[in-house]
């Protein structure tokens, strides 16, 4: 399932239109996008939760040169099922 495809499914859902629905979409993909940017994590009960790690920094390999790189240490979003959501898969 693509954005547009969700757009959809949310609008048939909730009886809205695909333009308050996308508003919707979006309002929620900017939460949580502002909430990890703040090293904070948003938890969505039964859901899941979304949260921030740091990766280290570490050497790798070029695979072409074969030359050892340093990749920097960054941080990365993750997210962890919840265990409605575990249940609804499974």
């Amino acid at each position: 399932m693509n954005k547009t495809e969700l757009i959809d499914h949310i609008a048939t859902s909730a009886d809205i239109s695909k333009a308050a629905a996308a508003r919707a979409l979006d309002a929620v993909i900017d939460g949580v996008t502002t909430t990890l940017a703040k090293n904070d994590s948003v938890t969505l009960v039964g859901f899941g939760t979304f949260s921030v790690s740091e990766r280290a920094a570490r050497t790798g390999r070029n695979p072409r040169t074969k030359e050892e790189i340093v990749i920097d240490a960054a941080k990365v979003p993750k997210f962890k099922a919840g265990k409605a959501l575990k249940d609804a898969v499974n």
